[in-house]
């Protein structure tokens, strides 16, 4: 077995999952471990901190067994995450975020939306850290949740001593640094990596966290991504399966990581890395374009610096709900139930059926808003609604199967809604790299093409998130001269369809109509 072996880890919203790779970018084995996620209310989400690092330990473990690896092989890994806040005291144990369930819940989960009020109050300031923010400060940013945390949980607040985006916490139960990556500084909290005023301490004040980086213990500077953070500590080592040798990388975003693993190889020739965009798509939809410069758009979150690769401007867009909606609209039909691999793709497989007799126009005067939990890009308006119009008495299992078929259309059109209002501000986006569990999806993988009128690219890798994290974990082994030389060296390649010339007429119809559908929304909305 090599001697340079790597581990990535990928923490999901409903799992951890772990990844054994060579220097070369193979894959070699795979695990995935639960985690659980409580829920008092539709804004409420938290997670148990000490579940989510004994998940990571048990993926870890088991993939190296499944890969044959011994602990002694791997010489990195590094630890990605969404984008959810920890809360730890000074001797970093556990904090409640939880009104009524205790210090085990110390997570608020990244699609907790009970800081809707303090994410419009972030927004009216009308501060420069929005200028890199898209605009409009979204409840699924840490500020918000740190406002929230502040005012309705002043005994949390008052015992914090350390708090963390997850990927930077894993980090530290590894480590025992309390580093913080740039990926997540930037990102979901304000850091502005670009400039020498890199916390800009008057919006802090000015919307009452004063104290936030002696409370979070937050760094003056972030750690570039993929910069090393020191050797596993004795007792991580031991939970992981593996051996204080090895060096851990500063991590990302989960999403970023999957950007990386399926941009990252394009780093080559930054000036046209612009025509490419990241789709990281499974419960929720991140889009992730790149460019050498920064390009603020309305709506989309960035531009941030060295969020993904340094030196490199992101610009993030996003949909909230999108494997989740799916789930929604098969438990919410009288004819669906609990949504299953094998239900999906029986659904699948029944549209398949439908279309071979009726094509495209299947259910087209059926009409569906995707925004059931709001729309993160390129409206950032997280207070929008879902829209379904075209309802009839059907209660039949074919009708589920026209509902599930035009979500999933609404799903693709939302994704061209934002990557064309990128192509507005400098983007010239042609190829769309999708990874993550849509991939598994034939009707959004077709959808993504011939809605978007794009080349759709799926990875030859397994899994590009934990690429990702393999590429980080061997920058931080120090088996390549930077970050970006191991995406290149490392990078799997993967496999292309283009759009279905035929198919163009009908989205471009529904798209039309999608966009008045947005319209139409607004003016009710706006009626008193």
């Amino acid at each position: 077995m090599s001697q340079n072996l790597l581990v990535g880890v990928d923490v999901g919203t409903g799992s951890a999952r772990a990844g054994v790779f060579t220097r070369e970018g193979q894959f070699l084995g795979r695990s995935e471990s639960p985690i659980s996620m409580r829920r008092t209310d539709a804004n409420f989400a938290e997670h148990d901190s000490e579940e989510i690092w004994a998940s990571v330990c048990r993926a870890v473990r088991d993939a190296m067994s499944l890969a044959k690896a011994a602990p002694g092989d791997v010489v990195g890994i590094g630890f990605d995450a969404t984008c959810s806040l920890v809360v730890r005291d000074p001797a970093g144990a556990p904090v409640a975020v939880s009104r009524d369930g205790g210090d085990r819940w110390d997570t608020i989960v990244w699609l907790d939306h009970r800081a809707l009020d303090e994410a419009d109050e972030c927004t009216r300031t009308g501060h420069e850290v929005l200028h890199y923010a898209g605009g409009v400060m979204s409840p699924e940013m840490e500020v918000p949740k740190l406002m929230w945390l502040k005012r309705h949980l002043p005994q949390s607040w008052a015992r914090a001593g350390m708090m963390f985006d997850l990927a930077d916490f894993l980090s530290w139960k590894a480590t025992g640094s309390q580093a913080r990556s740039q990926s997540t500084l930037t990102c979901k909290w304000t850091y502005l990596g670009h400039s020498d005023r890199k916390w800009r301490q008057d919006f802090l004040a000015r919307v009452g966290l004063e104290d936030l980086l002696e409370k979070a213990s937050l760094p003056q500077v972030a750690s570039p991504v993929g910069a090393d953070l020191g050797p596993l500590t004795a007792a991580a080592a031991d939970q992981l399966g593996l051996t204080p040798a090895c060096r851990v990388g500063a991590g990302l975003i989960d999403a970023h990581a999957g950007a990386l693993g399926v941009l990252g190889a394009f780093t080559a020739d930054v000036e046209t890395i612009d025509r490419h965009l990241a789709l990281i798509a499974g419960t929720s939809s991140c889009v992730m374009a790149l460019s050498a410069e920064d390009r603020p758009t309305s709506g989309v979150w960035g531009p941030y610096y060295g969020a993904v690769l340094p030196g490199v401007w992101l610009n993030e867009g996003g949909q909230s709900a999108t494997g989740a909606l799916l789930d929604h609209i098969i438990r919410w039909h009288g004819a669906g139930g609990e949504p299953t691999r094998d239900k999906h793709l029986a659904i699948c497989e029944r549209v398949m059926e439908l279309r071979a007799t009726e094509g495209l126009a299947l259910a087209n005067r059926l009409h569906v808003l995707p925004d059931f939990h709001g729309n993160r890009s390129p409206l950032g308006d997280p207070f929008a609604l879902g829209v379904i119009s075209g309802l009839t008495l059907d209660s039949d299992f074919d009708s589920l199967c026209r509902l599930y078929w035009r979500s999933c259309v609404a799903i693709a059109l939302g994704v061209r809604h934002i990557l064309e209002t990128l192509n507005t501000k400098g983007y010239a986006i042609d190829t769309l790299h999708i990874t993550g569990g849509h991939t598994r999806n034939p009707l959004l993988m077709e959808l993504y093409a011939d809605a978007t009128g794009c080349t759709v690219v799926e990875p030859a890798t397994p899994d590009a998130t934990l690429l990702g994290m393999a590429m980080v974990a061997a920058n931080a082994a120090g088996l390549y001269p930077g970050l970006d030389q191991a995406c290149m060296a490392m990078q799997q390649g993967g496999t292309s369809r283009a759009p279905d010339p035929a198919a163009r007429l009908q989205f471009d119809r529904d798209y039309r109509i999608f966009l008045e559908m947005l319209r139409q929304r607004q003016v009710i909305d706006g009626l008193e």
